[in-house]
């Protein structure tokens, strides 16, 4: 879907729509869009309404992690209520954690450690509000517990603190959520079984497990509270691996920087040499999204070109391909918009809505109504209106209009 829709009302008639509007060639007209999407959501005239998303979800639901009131895998999307006004859904191991639009955070699925933030170490398989509060603007969910940033600036963790990864200078498990120091600059943050964020001011920082040099900071020991990776001040987007024994960000000028764990050549380096600092894959000025799997790494260039690299495990690369340990294309599209990856599964999304997925599929977490393992990507439904996507460990979960 065209970017130039969302937001409602662009002008008081319609606008003349020429060619194709999904954005990668397609057939689908401007008067089939509008259509389509006024007669979903009930309407029937021009200016459009401000349209809001709904959550979608599928795969393992083993402790509740789908939303839907019970247990029972689903291998293709299923809606989260009847609510319009999701506007991240963050999936982890076992749970899943909503940011709404109107800034409240919702939750549901497995509460071991309290990482529900609800209070309590209870599942639930329907959303449950945390606190009150309308004051968040981002959440992330790790493995085993979430960060969340407020509209101040502050960082906030909860859940279970394995090696500190709550960074709250403790290893205690946290049932609500708690401060991480007493900051207002905290920009952007990315969870795993650790994380990794950034400040207003450009500097990048991580805690946790260290054990084979994850946090990027020249050794191996664990760190419960941030450290800053570096001096640097021009990073723009952190990303965690999903055993979060890999670590990945890119620059402001577009340079791409992996460090940690590489027995399948995850660094992009050509080689499997194990990193403790960042070193850059490449050198390449053109890198715009980053996903980092268990063993396996995707990435977006600014041409709209999806690259994987690592293990094949499952044909979470995309590409039908092997093992390796530099960037290949998968595909030859140039719509790619966002990407993420789970385990050994992978999500995307394109310029044009459309939703692909592939990779590990015992649960169903590709989302095609199998459970057969996809090495390539293949599209989920065929609907042009899939905004914010998100891989768990064996669940997904993507929002649409």
């Amino acid at each position: 879907m065209s970017s130039r829709f969302k937001g409602g009302v662009v002008s008081a008639t319609p606008p003349t729509i020429t060619g194709p509007t999904d954005g990668e060639g397609g057939s689908a007209s401007g008067v089939w869009y509008m259509t389509n999407v006024l007669s979903e959501k009930g309407g029937s005239t021009w200016p459009l309404p401000p349209f809001a998303p709904e959550g979608w979800m599928w795969g393992l639901n083993d402790t509740g992690q789908l939303g839907q009131g019970n247990t029972t895998n689903y291998s293709s999307p299923v809606q989260v209520g009847d609510l319009t006004d999701w506007d991240i859904i963050a999936c982890g191991q076992g749970a899943t954690i909503s940011l709404k639009k109107d800034g409240s955070l919702w939750t549901w699925g497995e509460g071991d450690y309290g990482k529900l933030g609800d209070g309590s170490t209870t599942s639930k398989s329907s959303p449950v509000q945390v606190g009150s509060l309308t004051t968040w603007s981002f959440v992330d969910s790790g493995y085993f517990h979430v960060n969340a940033l407020k509209s101040d600036g502050t960082m906030w963790a909860w859940g279970r603190s394995y090696a500190g990864s709550t960074g709250d200078n403790t290893t205690t498990s946290r049932s609500s959520p708690v401060q991480i120091g007493s900051l207002t600059t905290w920009a952007k943050i990315n969870s795993r079984v650790g994380a990794i964020a950034i400040k207003t001011d450009g500097t990048m920082w991580t805690w946790g497990a260290n054990n084979v040099g994850q946090l990027g900071i020249g050794n191996t020991t664990n760190h419960s509270s941030p450290v800053q990776i570096g001096s640097l001040t021009t990073w723009a987007t952190p990303c965690a691996g999903s055993a979060y024994k890999t670590g990945g960000a890119i620059k402001t000028d577009g340079t791409l920087w992996m460090w940690g764990r590489n027995s399948s050549g995850e660094l992009g380096q050509g080689n499997t040499t194990v990193r403790s600092s960042p070193v850059q894959v490449g050198d390449l000025t053109t890198w715009s999204k980053l996903a980092i799997g268990e063993l396996h790494v995707l990435a977006i260039k600014t041409d709209g070109t999806l690259w994987s690299w690592g293990a094949s495990n499952n044909g979470g690369l995309g590409d039908s391909g092997n093992t390796r340990s530099s960037p290949v294309q998968v595909g030859s599209l140039t719509t790619w918009k966002d990407i993420d990856a789970g385990f050994n599964h992978s999500i995307a999304v394109t310029t044009g809505g459309k939703l692909y997925a592939w990779g590990y599929n015992n649960n169903g977490q590709v989302g095609d109504a199998s459970t057969t393992d996809r090495n390539a990507p293949v599209q989920v439904g065929s609907l042009l209106t899939w905004k914010k996507i998100s891989a768990g460990k064996s669940h997904q979960a993507a929002t649409k209009i």
